[in-house]
């Protein structure tokens, strides 16, 4: 007999990874047009609330460790999207800029967030409900990122 701990359907990290991966799936249509990654998306995400950022900025708002985010901006780079330049008080830190093709893609991809939120729209997350599920997410981040 296994104990109720143990079964997949109590697992809350199974929930969230399936919940994480299924999402992420909901995006590729809509980046793939464009030639973008999910996580390319997401550093576009952080680009666009603030333009030329040192990649250790970038890394840290994604929860992404420098050695993860580096050959993603390098490919990024070559596609035109980002440039990367050596800071100008620091030459060891590396301030990432929108190219004019990474600035364009914003209003390419404007409807993204909407038609992904209405995509999970269901009889539990409305758009009443889905602050407090930010808030729940949230919380349950910063308690894993400050252990």
């Amino acid at each position: 007999m296994i104990d109720e701990e143990l079964k997949l359907d109590n697992q809350l990290c199974f929930r969230l990874y399936t919940a994480s991966r299924l999402l992420t799936q909901a995006y590729h249509p809509l980046l793939s047009d464009h030639g973008l990654t999910y996580p390319q998306y997401l550093v576009l995400l952080v680009l666009w609330e603030k333009d030329a950022q040192p990649v250790n900025d970038i890394a840290k708002r994604l929860y992404l460790e420098t050695n993860t985010v580096t050959p993603l901006l390098q490919r990024m780079e070559k596609e035109g999207i980002i440039i990367r330049n050596k800071g100008e008080k620091d030459a060891r830190q590396m301030i990432i800029s929108l190219t004019r093709k990474g600035k364009e893609l914003r209003k390419k991809l404007a409807d993204v967030p909407s038609i992904v939120g209405n995509a999970v729209i269901c009889e539990s997350v409305t758009k009443e409900t889905a602050p407090e599920l930010f808030r729940m997410l949230d919380d349950i981040i910063l308690k894993l990122s400050n252990p």
